[in-house]
C-alpha cells in the first residue's frame, strides 16, 4: 500500500509518496498553499492518482506533547482532507522534520548554494520514513 505524507506549512505543502511496499519514502512535490478547502482538493487529487490508501499529516507538538500553533493548523487541515476523501488520514509527530532534511541535505554533500530554497517535500521525506519505520507494513 503506498502512503502519501503531507508536511502543511503557512507557504508551501511538502508531500512525499511510499513505494508500493510501502518500505521507503520518497519526496512527490511541493505546492504553494492557495487556500485550506483547495489546498486539500489538491492533496486528494494527488493521493488518488497514486493509488494511496493512507495519508499521513505532520503535526508539530510541544515539549509537553500538545499541538504547536503550526500543529493546530494541520489538523484544520486535515479536517478539510477528511470531507473530501475516505481514506484514513491520521497525524504523526513531525517536530524536527526540516531541521533532519536539512541535515541530509548536508551530508549528501549538497552544496551550501544548493541548500537555499525551501525543504518541503525534504521534510515530507522524513515524516514519512519515520513512520514507515515504526510501522513496517505487513
Amino acid at each position: 500500500m503506498r502512503i502519501l505524507a503531507v508536511d502543511p506549512g503557512s507557504k508551501h505543502i511538502g508531500l512525499a509518496m511510499s513505494d508500493p511496499t510501502g518500505t521507503i519514502a520518497n519526496p512527490l512535490v511541493v505546492l504553494n498553499h492557495v487556500a485550506r478547502q483547495l489546498d486539500a482538493t489538491a492533496v486528494v487529487e494527488l493521493a488518488n492518482a497514486n493509488g494511496t490508501g493512507l495519508i499521513v499529516v505532520g503535526q508539530s507538538l510541544d515539549e509537553d506533547g500538545n499541538p504547536t500553533f503550526e500543529g493546530r493548523q494541520a489538523v484544520r487541515f486535515a479536517e478539510a482532507l477528511k470531507t473530501q476523501t475516505s481514506l484514513p488520514v491520521i497525524f504523526w509527530d513531525e517536530s524536527f522534520s526540516t531541521q533532519e532534511a536539512r541535515a541530509a541535505r548536508i551530508a549528501m554533500g549538497v552544496s551550501r548554494k544548493n541548500r537555499q530554497g525551501h525543504l518541503d517535500s525534504m521534510a515530507a521525506t522524513v515524516l514519512l520514513q519515520s513512520y514507515l519505520d515504526a510501522n513496517p507494513q505487513k
